[in-house]
């Protein structure tokens, strides 16, 4: 019998066998939080919706970040999540 370590995120309860993808997870979690806490801040907006919304800025923060140095037809290449809909 062999034992697979895993690490859990407690913010959502996803399990990895990888301690470091454990950690980027939870620090995208992390930063969806900020987001959706920004978003609230600001405007009259629903809470699911905040929500998905920092998730889907957090998932795709690269390209953001792309596209907030002068490159806005990267956002092309953010998709849909089927997931979300």
């Amino acid at each position: 019998m062999s034992i697979t370590p895993m690490w859990r995120v407690d913010r959502d309860g996803s399990m990895f066998t990888d301690k470091k993808a454990a950690e980027e997870h939870d620090r995208m979690l992390e930063l969806a939080d900020g987001i959706t806490a920004m978003l609230e801040a600001h405007f009259k907006i629903d809470e699911q919706l905040a929500e998905e919304i920092g998730l889907l800025m957090s998932r795709n923060k690269e390209i953001l970040s792309r596209a907030f140095k002068g490159k806005p037809d990267v956002l092309q290449e953010i998709q849909p999540d089927s997931n979300n809909n």
